[in-house]
Protein backbone atom coordinates (compact mmCIF):
# COMPACT_ATOMS: atom_id res chain seq x y z
CA UNK A 1 0.00 0.00 0.00
CA UNK A 2 1.52 3.55 -1.02
CA UNK A 3 0.44 6.08 1.57
CA UNK A 4 0.50 10.28 1.44
CA UNK A 5 0.91 12.14 4.38
CA UNK A 6 -1.77 15.20 4.54
CA UNK A 7 -0.03 17.02 7.31
CA UNK A 8 3.98 17.23 8.04
CA UNK A 9 2.73 16.29 11.85
CA UNK A 10 4.39 15.56 15.24
CA UNK A 11 2.40 12.49 15.52
CA UNK A 12 3.15 11.23 12.37
CA UNK A 13 7.16 11.53 12.75
CA UNK A 14 6.57 10.24 16.50
CA UNK A 15 4.43 7.33 15.39
CA UNK A 16 2.48 6.92 12.29
CA UNK A 17 5.04 6.26 10.38
CA UNK A 18 7.21 3.95 11.62
CA UNK A 19 3.83 2.04 12.09
CA UNK A 20 2.90 2.47 8.41
CA UNK A 21 6.61 1.16 7.53
CA UNK A 22 5.93 -1.68 9.63
CA UNK A 23 3.14 -3.05 7.24
CA UNK A 24 3.96 -5.37 4.83
CA UNK A 25 4.85 -4.02 1.46
CA UNK A 26 3.54 -0.14 2.73
CA UNK A 27 5.61 2.88 1.77
CA UNK A 28 5.22 6.47 1.75
CA UNK A 29 5.76 8.72 -0.95
CA UNK A 30 4.49 12.08 -0.21
CA UNK A 31 3.51 15.04 2.39
CA UNK A 32 1.86 17.55 2.88
CA UNK A 33 2.55 20.90 4.59
CA UNK A 34 1.74 24.90 4.18
CA UNK A 35 5.33 25.85 4.09
CA UNK A 36 7.19 24.39 1.44
CA UNK A 37 10.16 24.73 3.53
CA UNK A 38 9.24 22.91 6.62
CA UNK A 39 7.16 20.29 4.36
CA UNK A 40 10.60 20.25 2.23
CA UNK A 41 12.82 19.34 6.19
CA UNK A 42 10.21 17.36 7.05
CA UNK A 43 10.20 14.76 4.01
CA UNK A 44 14.02 15.10 3.85
CA UNK A 45 14.47 13.86 8.00
CA UNK A 46 11.83 11.46 7.81
CA UNK A 47 12.58 9.72 4.22
CA UNK A 48 9.80 10.47 2.20
CA UNK A 49 10.46 11.01 -1.79
CA UNK A 50 8.28 14.24 -2.05
CA UNK A 51 6.46 17.49 -0.32
CA UNK A 52 3.90 19.09 -1.88
CA UNK A 53 1.83 22.11 -0.51
CA UNK A 54 -1.05 21.79 -2.59
CA UNK A 55 -3.34 19.12 -2.13
CA UNK A 56 -4.84 18.66 -5.64
CA UNK A 57 -1.39 18.11 -6.84
CA UNK A 58 -0.61 15.39 -3.98
CA UNK A 59 -3.69 13.68 -4.70
CA UNK A 60 -2.89 13.38 -8.24
CA UNK A 61 -0.66 10.77 -7.97
CA UNK A 62 -2.49 7.58 -9.20
CA UNK A 63 0.33 5.62 -7.29
CA UNK A 64 -1.45 6.36 -3.83
CA UNK A 65 -3.83 4.32 -2.59
CA UNK A 66 -4.31 5.62 0.72
CA UNK A 67 -3.95 9.21 3.03
CA UNK A 68 -3.34 9.89 6.82
CA UNK A 69 -4.51 13.33 7.31
CA UNK A 70 -3.13 14.92 10.80
CA UNK A 71 -3.73 18.33 9.94
CA UNK A 72 -5.32 20.62 12.30
CA UNK A 73 -9.09 20.21 13.17
CA UNK A 74 -10.64 22.43 10.84
CA UNK A 75 -9.05 21.29 7.94
CA UNK A 76 -10.04 17.53 8.31
CA UNK A 77 -13.46 18.02 6.15
CA UNK A 78 -12.24 19.82 3.12
CA UNK A 79 -8.97 17.18 2.70
CA UNK A 80 -10.71 14.22 3.60
CA UNK A 81 -13.07 14.93 0.79
CA UNK A 82 -11.16 15.69 -1.97
CA UNK A 83 -9.01 11.95 -0.90
CA UNK A 84 -12.31 10.69 -1.07
CA UNK A 85 -13.07 12.36 -4.49
CA UNK A 86 -9.40 11.43 -5.93
CA UNK A 87 -10.43 7.07 -4.66
CA UNK A 88 -7.94 6.93 -1.71
CA UNK A 89 -8.45 5.42 1.68
CA UNK A 90 -9.09 7.92 4.51
CA UNK A 91 -7.48 7.18 8.25
CA UNK A 92 -7.89 10.69 9.80
CA UNK A 93 -7.32 11.64 13.10
CA UNK A 94 -9.63 12.78 15.39
CA UNK A 95 -12.11 14.78 15.47
CA UNK A 96 -13.23 14.32 12.12
CA UNK A 97 -14.15 17.25 11.81
CA UNK A 98 -15.72 21.04 13.51
CA UNK A 99 -19.23 19.78 13.42
CA UNK A 100 -21.08 16.48 13.21
CA UNK A 101 -22.89 17.57 9.58
CA UNK A 102 -19.08 18.20 8.46
CA UNK A 103 -18.21 14.84 9.61
CA UNK A 104 -21.57 12.85 8.28
CA UNK A 105 -20.16 13.88 4.74
CA UNK A 106 -17.00 12.81 4.78
CA UNK A 107 -18.25 9.21 6.46
CA UNK A 108 -21.29 9.40 3.25
CA UNK A 109 -18.81 10.09 0.78
CA UNK A 110 -16.71 7.25 1.53
CA UNK A 111 -19.41 5.11 1.41
CA UNK A 112 -20.72 6.30 -1.68
CA UNK A 113 -17.31 6.15 -3.43
CA UNK A 114 -16.91 2.94 -2.33
CA UNK A 115 -13.27 3.56 0.02
CA UNK A 116 -12.25 3.00 3.78
CA UNK A 117 -12.80 5.56 5.92
CA UNK A 118 -11.79 5.16 9.87
CA UNK A 119 -10.98 7.34 12.40
CA UNK A 120 -7.16 7.33 14.41
CA UNK A 121 -8.62 6.52 17.86
CA UNK A 122 -5.66 5.09 19.35
CA UNK A 123 -6.57 3.61 22.55
CA UNK A 124 -8.87 0.96 21.71
CA UNK A 125 -5.42 -0.83 19.74
CA UNK A 126 -3.84 -0.97 23.48
CA UNK A 127 -3.51 -4.50 24.40
CA UNK A 128 -4.34 -3.06 28.04
CA UNK A 129 -8.27 -1.98 26.39
CA UNK A 130 -8.38 -4.84 24.50
CA UNK A 131 -8.07 -6.57 27.86
CA UNK A 132 -10.24 -5.01 29.41
CA UNK A 133 -13.07 -5.16 27.14
CA UNK A 134 -12.96 -9.18 27.49
CA UNK A 135 -13.20 -8.69 31.00
CA UNK A 136 -16.05 -6.59 30.41
CA UNK A 137 -17.65 -8.74 28.08
CA UNK A 138 -17.39 -12.07 29.19
CA UNK A 139 -19.07 -10.95 32.38
CA UNK A 140 -16.28 -10.90 34.84
CA UNK A 141 -17.49 -8.19 36.73
CA UNK A 142 -21.18 -8.53 36.35
CA UNK A 143 -23.89 -5.75 35.07
CA UNK A 144 -21.48 -2.93 34.84
CA UNK A 145 -22.98 0.04 37.27
CA UNK A 146 -20.27 2.60 36.57
CA UNK A 147 -17.13 3.66 34.92
CA UNK A 148 -14.43 6.49 36.18
CA UNK A 149 -11.96 7.53 33.29
CA UNK A 150 -8.93 9.78 34.59
CA UNK A 151 -7.27 11.43 31.71
CA UNK A 152 -5.68 14.96 33.03
CA UNK A 153 -2.30 14.92 31.95
CA UNK A 154 0.55 17.58 31.45
CA UNK A 155 0.54 19.18 27.84
CA UNK A 156 4.28 19.31 26.41
CA UNK A 157 5.24 22.55 25.44
CA UNK A 158 5.90 20.87 22.00
CA UNK A 159 1.94 20.17 21.25
CA UNK A 160 0.67 23.58 22.79
CA UNK A 161 0.72 25.94 20.23
CA UNK A 162 -3.18 25.90 18.51
CA UNK A 163 -4.63 23.11 21.44
CA UNK A 164 -4.02 25.79 24.12
CA UNK A 165 -4.89 28.93 21.96
CA UNK A 166 -7.04 28.67 19.05
CA UNK A 167 -11.06 27.63 19.15
CA UNK A 168 -10.91 28.01 15.32
CA UNK A 169 -8.05 25.49 14.51
CA UNK A 170 -10.20 23.35 17.07
CA UNK A 171 -8.35 24.13 20.27
CA UNK A 172 -9.05 22.79 23.81
CA UNK A 173 -9.16 19.95 26.02
CA UNK A 174 -12.22 18.49 24.81
CA UNK A 175 -11.75 17.89 21.25
CA UNK A 176 -8.05 16.54 21.87
CA UNK A 177 -8.94 14.40 24.31
CA UNK A 178 -12.45 14.09 25.73
CA UNK A 179 -13.35 12.74 22.30
CA UNK A 180 -10.86 9.82 22.93
CA UNK A 181 -12.16 9.28 25.85
CA UNK A 182 -15.79 9.05 24.55
CA UNK A 183 -14.56 6.75 21.97
CA UNK A 184 -12.70 4.30 24.50
CA UNK A 185 -15.98 3.98 26.77
CA UNK A 186 -17.82 2.93 23.75
CA UNK A 187 -15.48 0.52 23.22
CA UNK A 188 -15.82 -0.97 26.44
CA UNK A 189 -19.54 -1.04 27.34
CA UNK A 190 -21.01 -1.29 23.63
CA UNK A 191 -23.47 1.49 23.79
CA UNK A 192 -23.49 5.36 23.35
CA UNK A 193 -23.99 8.18 26.13
CA UNK A 194 -27.00 9.58 25.95
CA UNK A 195 -26.95 13.00 28.15
CA UNK A 196 -24.21 14.65 29.55
CA UNK A 197 -23.63 17.14 32.48
CA UNK A 198 -20.34 19.03 32.53
CA UNK A 199 -17.87 21.97 33.73
CA UNK A 200 -15.42 23.46 32.25
CA UNK A 201 -12.45 25.87 32.92
CA UNK A 202 -9.25 27.53 32.30
CA UNK A 203 -6.54 26.01 34.99
CA UNK A 204 -3.11 27.64 33.59
CA UNK A 205 -3.23 26.80 30.11
CA UNK A 206 -5.99 27.70 28.01
CA UNK A 207 -6.06 31.22 26.03
CA UNK A 208 -9.45 30.96 24.81
CA UNK A 209 -10.38 27.49 24.86
CA UNK A 210 -10.78 25.28 28.00
CA UNK A 211 -8.03 23.18 29.47
CA UNK A 212 -9.70 21.08 31.93
CA UNK A 213 -12.85 19.72 31.58
CA UNK A 214 -14.97 17.22 33.93
CA UNK A 215 -18.52 15.44 33.26
CA UNK A 216 -20.69 12.33 33.74
CA UNK A 217 -22.51 10.84 31.32
CA UNK A 218 -25.62 8.89 31.42
CA UNK A 219 -25.47 5.45 29.44
CA UNK A 220 -29.13 3.57 27.98
CA UNK A 221 -28.02 0.64 30.42
CA UNK A 222 -28.42 3.04 33.62
CA UNK A 223 -24.45 3.21 34.30
CA UNK A 224 -22.86 6.30 34.79
CA UNK A 225 -19.46 7.77 33.62
CA UNK A 226 -17.12 10.17 35.53
CA UNK A 227 -14.87 11.66 33.14
CA UNK A 228 -12.13 14.10 33.54
CA UNK A 229 -9.87 15.64 31.12
CA UNK A 230 -6.76 18.39 31.50
CA UNK A 231 -3.72 19.92 29.77
CA UNK A 232 -2.28 21.06 33.64
CA UNK A 233 -2.51 18.01 35.42
CA UNK A 234 1.88 17.19 36.05
CA UNK A 235 1.85 14.29 38.28
CA UNK A 236 -2.04 12.89 38.01
CA UNK A 237 -1.36 10.03 35.87
CA UNK A 238 -3.92 8.27 33.81
CA UNK A 239 -6.29 5.21 33.92
CA UNK A 240 -9.61 3.74 34.26
CA UNK A 241 -12.32 1.93 35.87
CA UNK A 242 -15.15 -0.19 35.71
CA UNK A 243 -16.91 -1.26 38.55
CA UNK A 244 -19.99 -4.01 38.20
CA UNK A 245 -22.58 -6.52 40.28
CA UNK A 246 -19.75 -8.86 40.58
CA UNK A 247 -16.37 -6.56 40.35
CA UNK A 248 -14.71 -4.16 39.93
CA UNK A 249 -11.55 -3.62 36.85
CA UNK A 250 -8.82 -1.03 37.90
CA UNK A 251 -6.61 0.50 35.03
CA UNK A 252 -3.68 2.77 35.67
CA UNK A 253 -1.70 4.76 33.15
CA UNK A 254 -3.29 2.62 30.29
CA UNK A 255 -4.70 6.45 28.85
CA UNK A 256 -1.28 6.69 26.74
CA UNK A 257 -0.19 5.92 23.36
CA UNK A 258 2.70 3.52 24.83
CA UNK A 259 1.89 -0.20 25.64
CA UNK A 260 2.18 0.45 29.64
CA UNK A 261 0.36 0.33 32.75
CA UNK A 262 -1.41 -2.66 34.76
CA UNK A 263 -4.64 -4.01 35.30
CA UNK A 264 -6.02 -5.20 38.34
CA UNK A 265 -9.03 -7.32 38.83
CA UNK A 266 -11.36 -7.38 42.24
CA UNK A 267 -14.19 -9.83 42.57
CA UNK A 268 -15.32 -11.73 45.89
CA UNK A 269 -12.78 -14.06 44.95
CA UNK A 270 -9.93 -11.47 46.00
CA UNK A 271 -7.41 -9.52 43.68
CA UNK A 272 -5.60 -10.45 41.15
CA UNK A 273 -3.16 -8.35 38.02
CA UNK A 274 -4.57 -9.14 34.63
CA UNK A 275 -1.54 -9.63 31.90
CA UNK A 276 -2.40 -8.23 28.47
CA UNK A 277 -0.39 -8.06 25.16
CA UNK A 278 2.39 -5.07 24.87
CA UNK A 279 2.40 -4.54 20.98
CA UNK A 280 2.50 -1.10 19.42
CA UNK A 281 -1.31 0.81 19.36
CA UNK A 282 -0.59 1.96 15.81
CA UNK A 283 1.20 -0.66 13.87
CA UNK A 284 -1.92 -2.78 15.30
CA UNK A 285 -4.52 -0.22 13.96
CA UNK A 286 -2.60 -0.36 10.85
CA UNK A 287 -2.76 -3.83 10.73
CA UNK A 288 -6.59 -3.54 10.33
CA UNK A 289 -6.79 -1.06 8.07
CA UNK A 290 -4.98 -2.96 5.69
CA UNK A 291 -7.22 -6.07 5.99
CA UNK A 292 -10.10 -3.76 5.45
CA UNK A 293 -8.55 -2.27 2.49
CA UNK A 294 -8.23 -5.51 0.92
CA UNK A 295 -11.52 -6.93 1.84
CA UNK A 296 -11.07 -8.35 5.21
CA UNK A 297 -12.99 -7.14 8.04
CA UNK A 298 -13.27 -3.41 8.85
CA UNK A 299 -10.70 -0.80 10.74
CA UNK A 300 -10.58 -0.62 14.91
CA UNK A 301 -12.41 2.38 14.53
CA UNK A 302 -14.41 3.59 11.91
CA UNK A 303 -16.06 6.66 10.47
CA UNK A 304 -19.65 6.34 12.37
CA UNK A 305 -17.32 5.44 15.54
CA UNK A 306 -15.79 9.05 14.73
CA UNK A 307 -18.84 10.34 14.32
CA UNK A 308 -20.10 9.13 17.82
CA UNK A 309 -16.61 10.57 19.81
CA UNK A 310 -17.04 13.61 18.24
CA UNK A 311 -20.76 13.79 19.53
CA UNK A 312 -20.29 13.01 23.14
CA UNK A 313 -17.24 16.02 22.80
CA UNK A 314 -19.79 18.51 21.15
CA UNK A 315 -22.14 17.54 24.07
CA UNK A 316 -19.83 18.08 26.48
CA UNK A 317 -18.67 21.42 25.43
CA UNK A 318 -22.30 22.67 25.02
CA UNK A 319 -23.18 21.54 28.62
CA UNK A 320 -20.38 23.14 30.19
CA UNK A 321 -21.08 26.24 28.19
CA UNK A 322 -24.63 26.17 29.07
CA UNK A 323 -24.14 24.65 32.38
CA UNK A 324 -27.14 22.06 31.76
CA UNK A 325 -27.61 18.77 31.14
CA UNK A 326 -27.14 18.13 27.04
CA UNK A 327 -29.04 14.97 25.19
CA UNK A 328 -26.02 13.55 22.55
CA UNK A 329 -27.20 13.78 19.11
CA UNK A 330 -25.40 11.44 17.07
CA UNK A 331 -27.21 13.05 13.66
CA UNK A 332 -29.00 9.64 12.79
CA UNK A 333 -25.98 7.81 13.22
Amino acid sequence: MRWALIGASRIASSYMINAIRAQEGAEIVSVLSSSAERGEAYARENGIAQSFTDLDAQLADETVDAVYVSTTNEKHHAQALAAIAAGKHVLCEKPLAMSLEEAADMVRAAAEKGVVFATNHHLRNAGSHLAIRDLISSGRIGKVLSARVFHAVNLPDALRGWRINDAAAGGGVIPDITVHDADTIRFHLGEDPVEVVAKAGTSGLGEGVEDSVMSVWSMPSGAMVQSHESFTHRFAGTGIEFHGTDGSIFARNVMTQEPVGEIRLVTAEGESAVPFETHNLYEYSLGLFGKAVNGIGGPSADGIDGIKSLAVALAVREAAQSAKAVAVNYGGF
